[in-house]
């Protein structure tokens, strides 16, 4: 299994710290579970009691809470495009799909999520 972070950002070299991922309404919880192991401190709209919120609303706490907002549909996308970020936009660009396809995708994109988060000039990340 390669690394998916390097020693500098902790102990752990599978955990990613500093990448805390807000996963939208329209992906299923299990992602902020599982992902929690490397990115600490994830976590579902619906846990938060935010899923019903509108994308403003969303968008907000995300900047205050400094979450990157992870969404299947180009809502948030727009959104970067207006406001830039914080807070910064994971695009899952893979049309329908069972959970573990997005489970792997983000998990092999690790390294650069923890690159892209780093990047000021940088606002949005697709992954397709």
């Amino acid at each position: 299994m390669p690394r998916l972070c390097s020693r500098s950002w902790s102990q752990d070299p599978l955990r990613c710290r500093g990448v805390k991922l807000l996963f939208d309404q329209n992906l299923s919880p299990t992602l902020a579970v599982v992902l929690r192991t490397v990115y600490p401190g994830s976590a579902h709209l619906h846990e938060l009691m935010l899923g019903a919120a509108g994308d403003k609303k969303v968008w907000s706490f995300a900047k205050d809470n400094q979450f990157v907002i992870v969404s299947k549909d180009a809502d948030f996308y727009e959104l970067s495009l207006i406001h830039g970020a914080p807070p910064k936009i994971i695009w899952i660009r893979l049309g329908n799909c069972r959970t573990e396809k997005i489970l792997q995708a983000v998990r092999q994109h690790t390294d650069a999520l923890q690159n892209f988060n780093k990047d000021p000039r940088t606002d949005a990340f697709f992954i397709s």
